[in-house]
């Protein structure tokens, strides 16, 4: 299961040659140590800036992809790799497209040296670590303004893989909700969740954010007998609270 990668959008603008050696070219290492030792099976996490901003929803594995940031393009890229080798050599991948990982279970929890997600940006606030959530723009194609993307539990992530591992399935699959949730409405959950105002303010557009990305899970479900067993903003976030409440430093303060 190869899992590792950069994965920071905007990042991704700035240096795009650091996302295309490690995500495309540090991937093309690892299938082509696989060659040399014979292992044909791998499952990759992708993800689904891999579709850009497609024009219609939900989206589906046909999909045309047409990432628009260099991190997207960059896992294409290995996609493309897994594509040929398997057409090649034999090989027989799995390419689980991401939706937007979140949430926690247990002792485990999300905590980033350089936090971009949503929903732990938000509970920072609820903690006191700061004053308030920026809004990455209200402008966007959607009902409120602000991107509209489908939140997807770790511990559904994590089923999938087992999954993907334990079938003969080849090929690629959405994993997400078939649900899509505004920054807003993420915003006013964690105000619920957390009991907190949480204020918020409305910052320019970051370079590259489509205005939704809402998946089609539904072929995962064929193919593996998957589907996520969180599909709300409030549980999810729930998950995500009680495991920084009780690390308010990160994995730091175990």
């Amino acid at each position: 299961m190869h899992f590792a990668a950069f994965a920071l959008v905007g990042e991704s603008y700035s240096d795009p040659g650091k996302y295309f050696r490690n995500n495309t070219c540090g991937g093309l290492n690892l299938v082509e140590a696989m060659k040399e030792y014979g292992v044909k099976r791998i499952v990759f996490s992708s993800t689904c800036a891999t579709y850009g901003q497609p024009d219609t929803m939900p989206i589906t594995e046909d999909t045309l992809q047409k990432p628009t940031n260099p991190y997207g393009q960059s896992k294409l890229g290995f996609e493309n790799v897994l594509k040929w080798y398997a057409e090649i050599y034999g090989f027989s991948p799995v390419i689980l497209r991401y939706f937007n990982a979140c949430g926690a279970e247990g002792d485990l929890g999300e905590d980033h040296a350089i936090e971009t997600h949503l929903i732990p940006n938000v509970l920072k606030v609820a903690l006191g670590q700061s004053d308030g959530v920026k809004i990455f723009g209200d402008d966007y194609n959607t009902e409120d303004g602000t991107c509209v993307r489908d939140y997807i539990h770790v511990s559904d992530l994590a089923r999938a893989h087992l999954l993907a591992v334990e079938s003969d399935f080849t090929g690629a699959l959405n994993l997400g909700t078939g649900k899509g949730f505004s920054v807003k409405e993420i915003v006013e959950s964690a105000r619920k969740v957390t009991g907190h105002s949480i204020p918020s303010s409305i910052c320019p557009r970051r370079p590259g954010d489509p205005d939704i990305l809402v998946s089609d899970p539904s072929r995962a479900f064929a193919s593996l007998g998957w589907k996520a067993e969180y599909t709300e903003p409030f549980e999810i976030i729930k998950s995500a609270w009680e495991w920084h409440r009780s690390h308010p430093s990160g994995y730091i303060s175990v």
